[in-house]
């Protein structure tokens, strides 16, 4: 009796699991033109990308790009603030649609979401204070490195090791920061000796902050990255249509309008510019 009520158990279990996995390999797309919605998960203190303004606004690069992509089609864009570091498990929980936030792609994270195609480039530098006289990667030798939580500088930190980890104090033990925002508080109060973090939010926000010529912005030799949007493995015509989005704007000169009020310049790569 006990055997016949093991296996029923067991098949049970199956046959639920099975179902759960049916009901999350399915593609959303239908979902979200039929309801006109679609939620995109970000972390809304990464400037210029998507971030709060002091009035509470939502602004930015992939704000005005997620919405010029979903608005034609007449599909609304509720945009939710996650914490970054449970961004895929947000995803396939099903409590976003679409991760869109200067997301990095790599061959770590193609195992885990489907990619669109990239929009935009970036790197990662290292960021000091002007008088701190730290001015080259190996400057940093014992001095102490910040950088964001599940990030991509801090993805590149650990996976190319030879270019900063060798250097910094404590190396497998990096300071984290959940924001950026924190991350250069402490800079300036010198709490860290450099901050390793996306040229993009860099620029964009010592310029805004009149604070650029106190800082040195290093670039020790990292691989360049690929911002791209990132959508559950299932969620193949979804992503069939953003990039369908993506070539619309950029014939139609609308991806170089939102680029040149962000970045003063057409960032789209060369892959959409053909």
């Amino acid at each position: 009796m006990k055997k016949v009520l093991v296996l029923v158990i067991g098949l049970f279990f199956l046959v639920g699991c099975s179902g759960v996995h049916q009901k999350t390999a399915t593609d959303q797309w239908s979902r979200i033109e039929k309801n006109k919605k679609v939620i995109i998960g970000l972390d809304d203190t990464f400037v210029p990308m998507g971030f709060q303004e002091k009035s509470g606004n939502l602004v930015g690069f992939d704000v005005d790009l997620a919405r010029a992509v979903f608005e034609p089609l007449g599909i609304t864009v509720d945009f939710q603030a996650i914490d970054w570091d449970m961004k895929e498990q947000e995803l396939n929980n099903q409590t976003i649609d679409l991760i869109w936030n200067g997301y990095t792609k790599n061959s770590e994270r193609e195992a885990l979401v489907r990619f669109s195609d990239t929009y935009m480039k970036n790197e990662q530098i290292l960021v000091t204070l002007k008088s701190s006289g730290i001015t080259s990667f190996q400057a940093m030798t014992d001095k102490t490195v910040g950088m964001q939580t599940n990030s991509a500088g801090y993805d590149v930190f650990n996976a190319q090791p030879n270019i900063l980890k060798q250097y910094v104090k404590d190396a497998d033990d990096p300071v984290l920061y959940d924001g950026f925002n924190e991350a250069i508080i402490d800079l300036n109060a010198k709490r860290i000796d450099g901050l390793l973090i996306d040229r993009v939010y860099a620029n964009y926000y010592l310029e805004q902050a009149g604070e650029f010529d106190q800082y040195n912005l290093i670039n020790g030799g990292f691989d360049s990255e690929d911002f791209a949007v990132g959508a559950r493995k299932s969620d193949a015509q979804l992503v069939a249509v953003i990039n369908q989005q993506f070539k619309r704007l950029v014939q139609s000169g609308e991806f170089e309008r939102i680029s040149i009020k962000w970045f003063g310049e057409n960032v789209a790569p060369e892959d959409l510019l053909k």
